[in-house]
């Protein structure tokens, strides 16, 4: 009898000993693919706000190069009747509303918002400029 109480307690031991070591790299390959998720994730991030930080800028050109055509027309419309000073604020807010747009993408940017928020942003930029610049070709 004694002899198979020290069979079933070494093959007790055995399979604590191999699950324990089963259950150790199990673990070891959780934690690797969570840290190997989490890098990957910095790194795509890293790069899709490197496209955005680019969006951005074309964005802020196209506004500085709308501005300016606004500016450089801005005397003949106020030199004109309340109606023609009327068409051209119209048109000035749809551009103000297009700065408004850019300045929340540049807030989003810098606050480190998600992706696909920064990208819905940039859009809606896309859209108020793409309005703006309509309504200057409209006067």
């Amino acid at each position: 009898m004694r002899k198979s109480r020290l069979s079933l307690f070494k093959s007790t031991s055995m399979l604590i000993s191999v699950v324990g070591i089963i259950m150790i790299i199990a673990t070891i390959i959780v934690v690797a693919y969570v840290g190997f998720s989490i890098v990957n994730e910095s790194i795509t991030d890293e790069i899709s706000s490197g496209n955005q930080y680019d969006d951005l800028a074309q964005l802020k050109a196209e506004y500085g190069d709308l501005e300016s055509k606004f500016d450089s027309i801005k005397s003949t419309y106020y030199a004109g009747d309340s109606d023609d000073i009327q068409k051209y604020n119209d048109a000035r807010i749809e551009l103000s509303r297009a700065a408004s747009a850019i300045d929340n993408v540049q807030s989003a940017l810098d606050a480190g918002k998600p992706s696909n928020d920064v990208d819905s942003r940039i859009e809606f930029a896309k859209e108020k400029l793409a309005t703006a610049h309509q309504a200057y070709e409209n006067l």
